[in-house]
């Protein structure tokens, strides 16, 4: 009886294993399926644009379906991956996966079409393994170009094969000038709104950038001499003929101002350094050491003063003692490369400043200062680089120095430094600063610097953080290992300069304040919120200062209405006769109607004087939403002017929720301003009335027309009682747009009045927009009034 016993109990354990084997396949199958988006693509959270473009690259070529041929599930796999980089490659895409997850995602949902395998292998992120060449896209283009250094960009497209023609020539020049000035590549296929932006029409198309404001195109020969050549003519700095006449007072006056010389001299024996790289070192070092040549052939007397006996390089400090090079401090270089030339003068450039706890609270209150927190002595790559922060930021009037954490940990306790950081303060003492919490890089330094020290974004702690403040303050809850959260934070200084007097800004690290971020109920990065007393408000938008400063101005002046039962009934049920509607249908804890809200009030501010905007909050009036038949969030409707059939709406089923989507939604059910013209009407009322006409001319079967017809009616309403408004069907009157001159659907010409009949040609208008038409219609009425003027004042005179 025990061995049945046994038995029967080995056999109940080992179904037990392997009951408990197949759920655990089962979980490992669901977590290797639903593996999130970084993990898919093998990257962390903290991964820059960079590293997702390398990361996906690496898996493309090697999961392609096209190198998997037997594989029925490639094509699958590979949408997976493709989705993962969509998303996190856009910062807005990815902020919503961020917090939300795919849920998040549901309004931009991906097609399921990728590239062929050659396309990621020879056209995807052509310059992403290039050391010398930094991609740059839409957010960091501006940081580059607006750092002050001189910048040589590559604007190119993945499929353009002259851009691959250029691309091993563009590596090498790159390598011939790293040091020298910033080479950059953007990828336009990526980046096709800020190659918009910046006017690019061809590829590629190289620009000199010092500024963004006037940059300079390069039209010559694509080779890396030529290329060269053009680059170096944008290197300001000046290679000195020193010799016996100015020997003396250059060197004098530049010690005089904390100056340096850099001179190589040149002999019968031995080499001394070419034209072309005393040049590219006189670049590499504009503002810190001062670069010249003497020939010894000429100067022998001079060069024999100073123990020159061949060619040779040399460094003389500020102080050096000219006629004793031993114990001067002459530093004599026997390379002729610029680069280790470079490197070896900034190693002995002066250090920046130290402060001290009892230096801090006086420099900082009377200057602004560019500080790096370290630990010890902190030695990288970077740090020589870092020596021309102080010229570079000479117009900013900020100062550079170092602050040691491990001599006073107590003062950055106090900033809430515990690791290597810089910082700007700006001149308002010690409260006043904000942490830069992008690469260590110079130039984006050097951006933070400028655009902080004038910005209004301040650091906020325990004790600064707005409680029950009578002012107004936007708080941004962020993580520094988030990319999109530092792709915000540059929006909120240039936003801050706007609103300066009229909304205070700070940032909260939630890294290091976690219980402040969680008494909020912080759950995802950035979290921006605007505190106003009592109220509080989450701003949802896009990462740019525009759409924040539409955010402050909505809360002040609400563009969308919420709705209560009883206002609905009164506002919407019993509108006046020929007033429209739209009620966006909401819950608090749908995110599409989160996605929504920030486009929906966009929206309202489009129609504003047009068409009424609400919206109705179901969790709150939940009975009432039921009895509205609502079944979905968001639900939107639009309710039309008033006529005798019941209670009736039309709902928006489109794809597209953006606020230009729905605007061009809701304009179809204005009622029509413009009129309707016949021959007989065109001929009688356009051609020979006394009024200015504006003409759509149009076919019903053209699909842009149909597209373009709100915004005419939108246009009609706009300029009425100055122009008047006509349509013609040119399907119907096909012979008066012949002779009119009509070629294409939708057509728009003006027919001013000019005191004759008007010719049947009319003035074509090329916009399509109904607020650039009605400009553009305003200008020529002025100056059709101006010109009237002067003609009357002419008769005048000769009367």
């Amino acid at each position: 009886m025990m061995e049945g016993s046994l038995k029967k109990d080995y056999v109940r354990d080992k179904k037990r294993t392997f009951l408990c084997l197949l759920i655990l396949v089962y979980l490992t199958a669901l977590v290797y399926t639903d593996k999130d988006f970084y993990s898919l693509l093998g990257v962390s959270k903290e991964a820059n644009s960079r590293e997702i473009r390398q990361a996906f690259k690496k898996l493309a070529l090697k999961l392609h379906p096209d190198k998997n041929p037997n594989n029925p599930n490639a094509h699958e796999e590979f949408l997976k991956i493709n989705r993962a980089y969509e998303v996190l490659k856009d910062e807005d895409l990815r902020k919503k996966y961020d917090k939300y997850g795919e849920k998040g995602l549901e309004d931009n949902q991906e097609r399921g079409q990728y590239e062929s395998w050659n396309y990621y292998r020879y056209d995807f992120g052509i310059y992403d393994d290039d050391p010398e060449i930094i991609t740059l896209d839409r957010r960091e283009f501006d940081a580059a170009v607006n750092s002050g250094e001189l910048w040589f960009i590559n604007f190119y497209s993945p499929g353009c094969s002259h851009c691959h023609d250029l691309a091993p020539t563009w590596r090498e020049f790159a390598k011939e000038m790293d040091g020298l000035f910033r080479i950059g590549a953007v990828n336009c296929g990526d980046d096709r709104m800020l190659c918009r932006m910046k006017g690019i029409q061809s590829y590629p198309s190289l620009y000199i950038f010092k500024s963004e404001t006037n940059p300079v195109k390069y039209f010559g020969e694509r080779s890396k001499d030529h290329l060269v050549n053009f680059a170096m003519r944008y290197v300001k700095s000046t290679v000195t003929e020193l010799w016996a006449g100015n020997f003396v007072n250059a060197i004098e006056t530049a010690f005089a101002s904390g100056v340096g010389w850099l001179i190589t001299f040149c002999s019968k024996t031995g080499d001394c350094l070419s034209s072309q790289t005393r040049l590219k070192l006189a670049g590499m070092l504009d503002g810190l050491v001062n670069v010249g040549w003497m020939d010894c052939g000429t100067q022998g007397e001079l060069c024999k003063s100073l123990d020159i006996t061949s060619s040779t390089t040399a460094y003389f400090p500020p102080g050096a003692t000219l006629t004793n090079k031993e114990k001067g401090g002459v530093l004599f270089l026997n390379s002729l490369d610029a680069k280790e030339i470079y490197f070896e003068i900034m190693r002995h450039l002066p250090d920046f400043e130290i402060l001290t706890a009892d230096s801090l609270k006086d420099r900082l209150a009377h200057h602004r200062w560019l500080l790096f927190f370290q630990f010890g002595k902190n030695e990288n790559s970077n740090t020589h680089d870092f020596k021309k922060l102080k010229f570079l930021l000479k117009k900013e009037h900020i100062q550079v120095g170092r602050f040691d954490c491990l001599s006073e940990p107590d003062t950055c306790r106090k900033f809430y430094v515990h690791q290597p950081s810089v910082a700007v303060f700006k001149g308002k003492g010690t409260d006043d600063y904000e942490i830069h919490h992008g690469k260590k890089i110079l130039y984006h330094i050097l951006a933070f610097a400028k655009e902080s020290v004038d910005s209004y974004v301040v650091t906020l702690g325990p004790q600064n953080f707005p409680d029950k403040e009578k002012e107004p303050w936007l708080v941004d809850f962020f993580t520094p290992w988030c990319p999109p959260c530092r792709a915000l934070l540059p929006e909120l200084r240039k936003a801050s300069k706007h609103l300066n007097g009229q909304l205070k800004f700070g940032t909260l690290d939630c890294t290091i304040h976690e219980g402040l971020c969680n008494m909020y109920n912080i759950q995802a990065y950035p979290t921006t919120v605007v505190f106003n007393q009592s109220s509080i408000h989450e701003y949802e938008g896009h990462h740019s200062a525009e759409e924040i400063l539409e955010f402050i101005e909505d809360l002040r002046n609400p563009s969308v209405i919420s709705l209560t039962p009883e206002t609905f009934d009164e506002l919407v049920k019993k509108r006046k006769r020929d007033e429209i509607w739209m009620v966006d249908f909401y819950s608090p804890w749908c995110r599409p109607c989160q996605m929504l809200m920030p486009e929906w009030k966009r929206m309202a501010r489009l129609l504003n004087g047009l068409i009424s905007v609400g919206s109705v909050d179901c969790q709150k009036y939940y009975s009432f939403c039921s009895e509205e038949q609502v079944k979905k969030y968001p639900d939107i409707r639009l309710y039309p002017p008033k006529s005798n059939t019941a209670y009736q709406y039309y709902s928006y089923n489109g794809w597209d929720r953006d606020a230009y989507s729905l605007r061009t939604w809701a304009l179809e059910y204005l009622p029509q301003v413009s009129i309707e013209l016949t021959p007989q009407t065109f001929n009688d009322k356009v051609l020979e009335g006394k009024d200015h006409w504006v003409v759509d001319f149009y076919a019903p079967w053209c699909g842009p027309c149909r597209n373009f017809a709100p915004e005419f009616e939108l246009l009609a309403r706009t300029i009425k009682g100055k122009v008047k408004a006509g349509k013609v069907d040119c399907q119907a009157h096909a012979y008066t747009c012949q002779t009119a001159g009509i070629r294409a659907y939708p057509t728009v010409k003006f027919y001013p009045y000019q005191g004759n009949k008007k010719n049947i040609l009319g003035k074509q208008i090329d916009v399509r927009d109904a607020k650039s038409i009605a400009d553009l219609l305003d200008e020529k009425l002025k100056a059709l009034q101006s010109k009237t003027q002067r003609e009357k004042s002419r008769n005048k005179d000769e009367l």
